[in-house]
């Protein structure tokens, strides 16, 4: 079977390396954890445009003697997620060093875990252009982030490297994944999930290119009906969900073309270059045993009882897959329709808070309006999107259905409300937009237009279509107020003799 990618405008490109050989994909993900000190000290994590170093304590310099103290609220994090992905959580965990020499990580170690992460064996579903695929998550573990390398020129032109240690220290929670993975497509749409996943609980805002969620996949390749991995190279870079399709993809035929050409393929870390395309060699790739793992003695074995995992559990909102099998089963949305709902949290909630308000609302109008009109909002013009109120929504989709405003007018009134946070009501009364579904004054109205047309009216009569440009015109003479369908069956009438015009 071939496997597509698709490029950033929605096109499949084949990937003919994947009918010779079959991809063994692994995807590591870094994540920020949303907290408000970092993971062993009190420092502030609010340091994003603060001054560098200006957010450092002894113990996240790792100064001598500096010991560390465990954030509750990250471990929470953690716990919460391996819930939400079904993971087991032992009885007791435990801290390990890490430990690597590199100009980022003040301590020359840094504190994680190994052989005893806060969850493992999880599980996360989501759909593909195949249909749905289940990824095998082998753990979630908590560690301190490292420092800021910035590389800049000095006023005297030479290179220099900078460390800003405000980062280091941070939670920062690790997702590792079984080699489950089989395809570009699938690594996307993985993260993509997740990312939504760590939003809708509230541990993360996961955000790529503030650097909070970071994607590492190590990828290889094996001739198709053997069961052997092999050689895997690890890719670093990828800073969008468009730069990891790309980057596996890219890797995958470098690969292959390798392997056909009878190259020996290195255990390498790869960094990607979204100008250029193409994965570049940053250095070999180590293996845990490179990093010495060993118990840190300064932190004693964390204990989760499972009263505090009930606790976390009872605590987690509706997660994004339920949340898109409800809008289905329950509302009769399309897949489409709740999947892009559920993609963003904002419209999640409007959505929601339109149905709590007006429950007989329909679904489907209600969808409409919040994938349309709020989500065009949400694109130019973030601060008008956030007064959009969910009870005002409801309240015009109301009017709508009764006939009192019109399509056209409706989403006038929406603009309005948006702009300026006026309900509905006085929006309609201050600019008169109730539509006019009186029969008596609309045909007063038609009957103005017919008498000021009569080409049109003989132009009608010898069979040409212009009862449109009669159904405008009466539009156009109450300023759009004119219920459309009352006014076209009124001009018909009058055109077609049955009402003595």
């Amino acid at each position: 079977m071939t496997t597509a990618t698709t490029d950033g405008a929605g096109a499949t490109a084949p990937l003919p390396a994947l009918e010779r050989y079959e991809a063994v994909i692994g995807i590591e993900v870094h994540c920020q954890l949303k907290t408000a000190s970092k993971m062993f000290c009190s420092c502030s994590t609010d340091y994003d445009g603060a001054p560098p170093n200006s957010h450092v304590c002894p113990v996240c310099l790792g100064l001598p003697g500096a010991l560390p103290t465990i954030n509750r609220r990250a471990v929470e994090h953690v716990l919460a997620t391996g819930v939400a992905i079904d993971a087991t959580t032992p009885a007791a965990t435990r801290w390990d060093r890490k430990n690597y020499f590199y100009p980022d990580l003040p301590k020359g170690y840094q504190i994680s875990q190994y052989d005893l992460p806060l969850a493992s064996a999880g599980r996360l579903a989501f759909e593909t252009s195949v249909g749905t695929v289940s990824i095998g998550i082998t753990r979630a573990h908590l560690e301190e982030d490292t420092a800021k390398l910035i590389h800049a020129t000095a006023d005297d032109g030479q290179k220099v490297s900078l460390v800003d240690f405000n980062r280091s220290g941070a939670p920062l929670m690790e997702i590792v994944t079984d080699p489950d993975v089989r395809s570009a497509e699938q690594a996307r749409r993985y993260a993509e999930e997740l990312q939504l996943l760590l939003r809708a609980i509230g541990v993360s805002d996961a955000d790529m290119e503030r650097g909070q969620m970071r994607v590492e996949a190590n990828v290889s390749l094996r001739a198709r009906g053997t069961e052997p991995f092999g050689t895997r190279v690890e890719v670093k870079n990828m800073n969008s969900f468009r730069s990891v399709e790309r980057a596996i993809a890219f890797e995958i035929e470098r690969q292959a073309a390798a392997l056909d050409g009878g190259e020996t393929l290195t255990q390498d870390t790869r960094g990607w270059d979204e100008n250029r395309g193409a994965t570049y060699v940053m250095r070999s790739k180590e293996d845990s045993h490179d990093y010495r793992y060993f118990p840190e003695p300064d932190l004693p074995p964390l204990r989760v009882d499972a009263s505090w995992l009930d606790e976390i559990r009872a605590g987690l909102p509706e997660l994004p897959a339920a949340r898109r099998t409800r809008y289905a089963t329950e509302f009769g949305l399309s897949a489409y329709d709740a999947a892009v709902l559920v993609a963003e949290p904002r419209a999640t909630m409007l959505f929601e808070g339109v149905r709590a308000a007006a429950p007989s609302t329909d679904a489907k109008v209600a969808a409409n309006w919040v994938t349309g009109a709020f989500f065009g909002l949400l694109k130019t013009d973030p601060e008008a999107a956030a007064r959009v109120d969910a009870g005002q929504l409801a309240d015009l989709l109301a009017r709508v259905a009764t006939g009192e405003l019109s399509g056209t007018n409706a989403k006038e009134v929406f603009a309005a409300h948006a702009s300026s946070g006026d309900s509905v009501a006085a929006i309609v009364e201050s600019r008169g937009l109730r539509q006019i579904s009186n029969v008596d004054a609309l045909g007063r109205v038609v009957d103005e237009v017919i008498a000021a047309n009569p080409q049109a009216v003989a132009d009608y009569r010898a069979g040409k279509p212009v009862l449109g440009f009669f159904v405008g015109q009466v539009m156009k003479a109450t300023r759009g107020q004119a219920n459309a369908a009352l006014v076209q069956t009124a001009v018909r009438e009058r055109l077609d003799g049955s009402a003595g015009s």
